[in-house]
């Protein structure tokens, strides 16, 4: 039987979820009397396609808003005015709602409250390095070994690497999967025509929402337009794919064509996995100095720790796999894998209950709305 404590917190996390949804529904009714960003972003015009707003409804603008701060800058009825509109802080409060709403299995949602995903970042980061300390030393009898020429399959056996990350994998994708599923049942958004993926599929790719409205980009710290975040996500997306793209054709050569690891430097899978790793190294980073630098009234500054968290462990993911394929000819090559699988794993296993999973919801939001704009605007107060 839940505790007090526990059914308190839940009646608090309701409470908070109920008054954020119903602070966006309260701005967009405003925003829809003046509508002076409506070539902002596809927010606003999605918006027009409604007079009341229900809490699907917030759930799905809130996810389509890439909470680039243009609106907030442009805004004459933002504080310190009476009606004090900030969409993007309103729609990152229920952002957060709608990961945990949707996350499956239901009970991890809870780690969207509290900095609940910070200590899960912490925690698998911790446990994943103790798992792996545990296992080099197990197989060489010490952190530091006599070189083994690049090869990490004399440290950690190729089926219990590929038995472990592909299960932390397999797990990361179903949750994001259902969680994306559920959200997307409860919009009911219409049939999904190609022409409207293909639309959904650019503006995700592009990240088009990210200029402003105007080409010259969004706010961060004060009114002046930039590019950096939109260029920072782009080092950060295509850094993640080519690290993918790195290990598909790593499986390819070692199944296929019979060519186990280690791969040469001049290889194909080595110089995927270094370009991205690269990528992933200057995205995250720039995205962290911009978060440490945004205007305060930017998102919700309860989440900062869940945002920073997931960076710094992308970082960490990149500049500890680049070291070890530097040093991978030396004595502390074992020490480098170590440290470089547990951050890998501490990342898949918290994958669908982070930061990440922005990234789906705010793709099935961009998918429903190529699906709507498409529909007659029956309300007919603004233009698509």
């Amino acid at each position: 039987m839940p505790s007090l404590e526990a059914l308190t917190r839940d009646a608090v996390a309701l409470a908070n979820g109920q008054a954020a949804t119903a602070e966006v529904a309260r701005q967009m009714q405003i925003c829809n009397a003046c509508r002076y960003c409506e070539t902002f972003c596809a927010v606003f015009p999605a918006m027009t396609r409604r007079l009341e707003f229900s809490v699907s409804d917030a759930h799905y603008l809130a996810n389509l808003c890439h909470n680039c701060g243009a609106c907030l800058h442009a805004c004459q009825y933002a504080p310190p005015h009476e009606f004090a509109v900030n969409v993007p802080q309103a729609m990152a409060q229920v952002r957060q709602q709608t990961y945990a709403e949707y996350a499956w299995p239901a009970p991890l949602g809870a780690l969207y409250r509290r900095n609940g995903v910070t200590l899960a970042l912490a925690t698998a980061t911790a446990g994943s390095l103790a798992l792996f300390l545990v296992l080099l030393l197990a197989a060489r009898g010490s952190l530091f070994h006599p070189p083994l020429a690049g090869n990490f399959y004399a440290i950690f056996p190729h089926n219990v690497l590929i038995t472990m990350f592909g299960l932390a994998f397999a797990w990361a994708v179903l949750a994001l999967a259902i969680g994306a599923m559920r959200f997307w049942r409860g919009q009911a958004p219409g049939a999904v025509s190609g022409a409207s993926a293909a639309e959904a599929a650019r503006h995700a790719l592009a990240l088009t929402y990210l200029d402003g409205g105007h080409g010259d980009g969004c706010n961060e710290s004060d009114d002046r337009f930039t590019l950096a975040r939109r260029q920072f996500h782009h080092f950060t997306f295509y850094g993640f794919m080519l690290c993918f793209a790195s290990t598909c054709v790593a499986t390819l050569y070692h199944y296929v064509f019979a060519q186990p690891a280690p791969y040469p430097v001049t290889s194909l899978p080595v110089l995927l996995g270094t370009a991205g790793g690269i990528g992933l190294l200057v995205g995250p980073a720039g995205l962290l100095w911009l978060h440490l630098r945004r205007h305060p009234s930017h998102g919700d500054p309860r989440q900062r720790a869940m945002d920073r968290g997931f960076m710094v462990l992308l970082l960490a993911t990149s500049l500890t796999g680049l070291l070890l394929l530097a040093l991978r000819d030396t004595r502390a090559m074992g020490l480098l894998l170590a440290i470089h699988l547990a951050t890998v794993l501490a990342l898949f296993l918290t994958l669908p209950y982070g930061k990440f999973a922005h990234a789906v919801y705010r793709g099935a939001a961009l998918l429903k709305w190529a699906v709507e704009r498409r529909q007659p605007n029956r309300l007919q107060l603004g233009s698509d």
